[in-house]
């Protein structure tokens, strides 16, 4: 199973509307969304590479109040931390967003992640 699957699995357990990237045009709230910013190159001095990965992920917790979306956002990092199928570090607090355009607050959070490559 890849990480991404393993990823969407334990977000959709927490909120079942979860989307990579963005959601769609008037996506029922609240909603999840992720995406890889990228992570550190691992590689050992023989310049082979390890068994593991480091990701950057931000997952964004969207609905249509702070307090919601501050408590989703909390649940997330608590079940990505949790999770025995990878390492996940947060770092640091939840980022609080509003969009003027669709209403919604976000609480958008990065974790540094270490998954099977």
């Amino acid at each position: 199973m890849s990480f991404e699957s393993q990823l969407f699995g334990i977000l959709q357990a927490a909120c079942p509307r979860v989307f990579p990237d963005v959601a769609p045009l008037g996506a029922a709230t609240p909603y999840l969304t992720w995406q890889q910013l990228g992570g550190e190159s691992l590689r050992f001095l023989d310049n082979t590479a390890p068994d593991k990965r480091n990701l950057l992920m931000q997952v964004n917790a969207w609905a249509k109040t702070r307090m919601e979306a501050t408590v989703l956002s909390r649940q997330i990092e608590n079940a990505l931390c949790a999770s025995a199928l990878f390492i996940a570090i947060p770092e640091g607090e939840a980022i609080s967003t509003y969009e003027d355009d669709t209403l919604l607050y976000g609480c958008i959070q990065r974790l540094s992640i270490y998954a099977a490559r």
